[in-house]
């Protein structure tokens, strides 16, 4: 149900009790039009997740890229399974190694014609090249070094000069080449840490020595760790590197594909902030202090079976994150767009607490929603002290604002796989006020959009319907339209020639709101 303003002040004046007023707790946020900081920092879209290669060239997987691409305007997609055999790159033919690389031309050539670029993680181990059989998850990438280090830089080189040839290497030029995925765990990696700088040399040479232009980077670690390391090998043995990239979750341990993990939400709300601002300043303080640094994978758990991510006190948590890292990482990489996801096998429900913005129909989670939010505030940020919020502004003397609240939630003794998974009735926090000043005189659409407990919330809908393991068609219909509409209210309003606007909205925890003022 779309709302009208009910409390609006034109030239200042914002009538209410004043007893009322003096019980009911108020957060103001507050801008003058003519205050800019600059331009609005946009790390947060630079990069998006997915799960493996392979499922790239599903048409369900494609079509809800291009809705997110739409939507969010994220600029690179990274997703491992590049050389998993399923995707025909690298095998044996008549006794000698043969390379395809037409699977790969298909994804890529949709990922380009959408206007995505790849961020090219390079993993895992072709079968002809492995030293070993172990692997990784129900699609079985094979996790070991190679057997010949010669015979992998081949391959690297192969398929770069192939981008090269295919694509031209301006277009290239732009992209990122990601040496593995997450090295310093056993589960991805049967190496040792000298036995990954070594496969990173390996691809590094193999990439330069098609355009040294060509960027390339790593290590792609789990938990914040190695970039003092790879920097300093780097350094000490002439390597080329371009770039650090890591990963950091908001739950302690790693690898969890079949949800069996009793998992916590770290208690410190900060600990993904304070792990990107530890490793800002150990890139700062090494011989490398301007490289990029790229978290190639955050998000509040690593577990594709977590509640978490389907929840709507996820949307706040990760604007906690992405207000407070945008000065210190080149990228932040949400983990991941879709719940088209299969480590773990095929989804075992509609929601099952997989990594997406979407689940499998293509259901906008309150996640999505973030993004979407974010892509639609103006260039230009003005001054404004609430750490909870962005106020924005675009050339046509629109005004757009992003304000949410964070409460981080006390679970006790409950694991995310229950906590998460009921109904989540949020404290009233009381109101908060906008005010605005040196407005453009004039009329204004002013919209506003929500994302909360019961609004875009499509898990607590799913819920009440009784948790269908499978959706009737109905059920994804009355979903879908839960997940798209959020538009909140509406009203034509007047700024008078003082140019001063204020308005109040109902706040409770972990509520978002978007409002937009469109100059008419």
């Amino acid at each position: 149900m779309i709302r009208k303003i009910s409390n609006f002040i034109l030239g200042g004046l914002l009538f209410c009790s004043t007893s009322i007023a003096q019980q009911i707790p108020q957060r103001i946020i507050s801008a003058d039009f003519n205050k800019e900081i600059g331009l609005r920092k946009s790390s947060y879209k630079e990069c998006i997740g997915a799960g493996r290669a392979s499922e790239g060239l599903r048409s369900d997987w494609q079509q809800q890229l291009r809705e997110v691409k739409q939507a969010c305007d994220f600029k690179y997609i990274r997703f491992h399974g590049l050389l998993n055999d399923e995707m025909g790159v690298c095998t044996i033919q008549n006794g000698k190694i043969h390379y395809n690389f037409q699977y790969v031309d298909v994804l890529y050539d949709f990922l380009l014609s959408i206007d995505i670029k790849p961020f090219v993680e390079l993993g895992f181990m072709p079968s002809p090249l492995k030293s070993n059989d172990r692997t990784v998850f129900w699609w079985k990438g094979n996790i070991s070094p190679p057997a010949d280090y010669t015979e992998y830089e081949k391959l690297i080189t192969a398929l770069t000069r192939h981008f090269t040839e295919r694509y031209g290497e301006e277009e290239v030029k732009t992209w990122y080449f990601e040496v593995w995925n997450e090295p310093n765990h056993h589960d991805f990696f049967t190496g040792t840490k000298e036995d990954y700088l070594e496969l990173y040399a390996s691809a590094a040479k193999a990439i330069k020595n098609v355009n040294k232009a060509y960027r390339v980077g790593g290590p792609a670690t789990a938990e914040s760790a190695w970039v003092p390391d790879i920097i300093n090998y780097c350094h000490s043995n002439q390597i080329p590197l371009d770039f650090v990239s890591t990963h950091t979750y908001g739950v302690k341990g790693h690898l969890d594909e079949f949800g069996v993990r009793q998992l916590f939400m770290i208690d410190d709300k900060d600990e993904i902030v304070k792990a990107v601002a530890g490793v800002r300043r150990q890139v700062n303080e090494s011989l490398k202090p301007d490289l990029e640094l790229h978290y190639t994978e955050w998000s509040s758990s690593y577990s594709s079976r977590d509640p978490v991510h389907d929840s709507y006190p996820e949307a706040t948590y990760m604007l906690n994150i992405i207000k407070n890292t945008e000065q210190l990482a080149t990228s932040m990489s949400y983990w991941t767009f879709t719940d088209i996801f299969e480590e773990g096998g095929p989804a075992p429900s509609a929601f099952h607490g997989g990594f997406g913005l979407m689940n499998v129909h293509g259901i906008k989670k309150p996640a999505f929603h973030v993004y979407s939010f974010l892509n639609q505030l103006g260039t230009i940020e003005l001054e404004n002290k609430d750490n909870a919020s962005w106020i924005c502004k675009d050339n046509a003397s629109s005004v757009q604002i992003l304000a949410w609240d964070f409460t981080f939630l006390k679970q006790g003794k409950e694991p995310n796989q229950i906590f998460y998974r009921q109904l989540l009735p949020p404290e009233k926090k009381g109101n908060l006020k906008i005010s605005l000043q040196n407005m453009k005189p004039g009329k204004y659409i002013c919209e506003v959009s929500s994302v909360g407990y019961e609004k875009g919330d499509v898990f607590s809908t799913y819920y009440k319907m009784g948790l269908p393991v499978e959706l009737t068609k109905t059920q994804e219909k009355y979903l879908k339209n839960i997940g798209n509409n959020v538009l909140y209210q509406t009203e034509i309003i007047t700024v008078e020639t003082s140019g001063r606007f204020e308005t109040t909205l109902p706040l409770n925890a972990n509520d978002v709101y978007f409002i937009q003022f469109i100059k008419i």
